[in-house]
């Protein structure tokens, strides 16, 4: 079996896992502990904030070991295991103990796998093969979702921990077995592949996440995930206050936004080297307020679908982008996964808040306006992008500093 296929397989079988439980969880600890949506916000908030904090570190722990099979393997059982933990628990610090060991693993993942892609493919393929990576992921996603609605009915809500632990020993099982000989460390940090006694210094963690490129990107996704974390939950409590079955409505928009995300990763895997990054982020942040106004001035479920078709334009796009653009401004550094991990840990940020932010707008705004002020974040973020350099392609400044080099150079 080939490499890339142990790959695709990956990325299947982790594309549901990386949040653990994710939104099973308050339904279980509802139904089984008897917790309060309160309750249930308070330590769902506490995980989010420690997986944040985990993101930089978990790059740099790639980055140091080099070992990417392993990592993922020990990802994939760290998941696994805080997920079964919550069975037994009912206790508050129970619970928090067995989320953060799945959050642990679940910001370990994405790293892991990029650095693990790089050793296989390389640099110069591993846009089109990030874009298949990811159709695979959200294909993943809506296979365990499928396999959780179905299996509710005939097993309750505990079904949702067969479904994520068979997909993590499926995971481990396809990262163990994946030819170790098709991983090359040195291919995967940019270094000769033919010259293994040359050992290149890594730089140091503070030079490479002081790039002003990368601190760009980060302030840019923060502001995007600002705007698109809470959308969909505000569109919901929309729904909700205009008596329609938003739970209903809320799981097939999200399965509408992960059926576009698969053919989207793959077309921008495939045309990131041919229309370039900087383009592609533009479309994906330019989509965000296009899809706001949707959401504030549609009030019919069924044509609300055409708002989160856009949300699966954008995601896939920003997926597929993101760690490729890491890859290009960090190449040769040796610290490109602790850079990704970091410009998440920003990003996150932004998602962190957005619901907060949203429901905040709402109460001052109204249902229009509130959408519309989730969409404003993403304005600012394509203006960063247009005016400054965010990728590693020349933008306007940079363009228009070559120009004048060029007319003062003497004839």
């Amino acid at each position: 079996m080939l490499a890339t296929t142990h790959l695709a397989l990956i990325n299947v079988f982790t594309g549901d896992i990386q949040g653990g439980l994710g939104p099973f969880l308050g339904t279980w600890l509802a139904q089984t502990g008897g917790w309060s949506p309160a309750r249930v916000g308070f330590v769902t908030t506490l995980v989010g904030v420690g997986a944040l904090l985990l993101s930089g570190p978990a790059g740099a722990v790639v980055d140091r070991i080099g070992r990417p099979r392993l990592l993922i393997a020990a990802a994939c059982a760290a998941i696994l295991a805080g997920t079964l933990l919550i069975l037994p628990a009912k206790s508050f610090p129970a619970v928090f103990a067995a989320q953060m060991v799945a959050a642990a693993g679940g910001v370990l993942l994405l790293p892991a796998i990029t650095e693990l892609t790089l050793g296989i493919v390389g640099k110069d393929r591993f846009p089109k093969q990030q874009g298949r990576n990811q159709a695979y992921n959200h294909l993943g996603i809506l296979i365990a979702a499928g396999l959780i609605s179905f299996g509710t009915a005939y097993f309750g809500a505990a079904v949702a921990f067969w479904v994520l632990g068979a997909m993590a020993v499926l995971a481990i099982i396809a990262t163990l077995t994946t030819p170790g000989h098709c991983y090359n460390g040195r291919r995967a940090v940019g270094w000769k592949e033919d010259d293994p006694d040359d050992r290149p210094e890594r730089a140091t963690t503070r030079s490479v996440l002081s790039n002003r490129k990368l601190m760009v990107l980060a302030v840019a996704l923060a502001l995007f995930n600002l705007g698109n974390g809470g959308m969909l939950t505000l569109l919901g409590q929309k729904l909700v206050a205009a008596g329609s079955d938003a739970t209903a409505w809320t799981a097939r928009y999200v399965m509408v936004a992960q059926l576009v995300m698969i053919p989207v990763a793959l077309f921008a895997g495939s045309l990131a080297d041919k229309r370039g990054r900087r383009k592609l982020l533009l479309v994906a942040l330019a989509v965000l307020p296009v899809r706001a106004a949707l959401s504030a001035f549609i009030d019919d479920p069924v044509w609300l679908i055409s708002a989160e078709i856009l949300d699966g334009v954008a995601s896939g796009i920003v997926g597929v982008a993101v760690p490729v653009v890491v890859a290009d401004l960090t190449w040769g550094s040796g610290r490109t996964q602790t850079a990704l991990g970091t410009v998440n840990a920003v990003q996150g940020i932004g998602g962190a808040l957005s619901a907060w932010y949203g429901g905040l707008a709402q109460s001052v705004l109204g249902w229009n306006g509130s959408f519309l002020a989730l969409g404003a974040p993403a304005l600012i973020a394509l203006a960063l992008v247009i005016w400054l350099d965010a990728t590693s392609e020349p933008g306007r400044r940079t363009q228009r500093r070559e120009r004048l080099a060029a007319s003062l150079k003497p004839a």
